[in-house]
């Protein structure tokens, strides 16, 4: 007697598994073992998204935090960089190589905004080119000062 009731409840497992499979959307059916498509499918699938979408997130706070505290450290020391030239601009003395203007006469080109040149050794003629040096401006920025006007 005992048989029989084990054998008939697994039947009706097996049934209702079979009802419950057909009740399903195509897409939510779970293929048979030993199928081709058994392999990354079912919960397996699911919690390795869920887990990916979870580092995701984190990862995507992570860089929002870096990039906030960036944007805002910059942002800090070119305030304090500008108030710190300003107070040197006050009281610093003009620069004498530049008399404080920041730049001077192209020293290469002599303010001719260009130079001759030849590409071999004994110049067979000259070229005449734009200055390398101030690109053609006629004037080039102080390297005492570095442009700013004070030393």
């Amino acid at each position: 007697m005992g048989r029989l009731r084990n054998r008939l409840r697994k039947t009706k497992a097996h049934v209702s598994s079979r009802r419950r499979a057909a009740g399903k959307r195509a897409s939510e059916r779970r293929p048979p073992l030993g199928s081709p498509m058994e392999f990354g499918s079912g919960g397996r699938d699911a919690r390795a998204r869920r887990q990916l979408q979870a580092a995701g997130r984190a990862a995507a706070y992570l860089g929002g935090g870096f990039l906030l505290l960036s944007a805002a450290s910059s942002a800090a020391v070119r305030s304090l960089r500008s108030l710190s030239d300003a107070n040197q601009r006050k009281f610093a003395a003009p620069c004498g190589a530049c008399e404080g203007k920041g730049t001077y006469a192209c020293r290469l080109c002599r303010g001719s905004s260009t130079i001759e040149w030849s590409p071999l050794h004994d110049p067979v003629f000259v070229n005449p080119c734009l200055c390398p040096t101030c690109d053609g401006t006629r004037v080039q920025r102080c390297l005492n000062c570095l442009g700013k006007g004070y030393a």
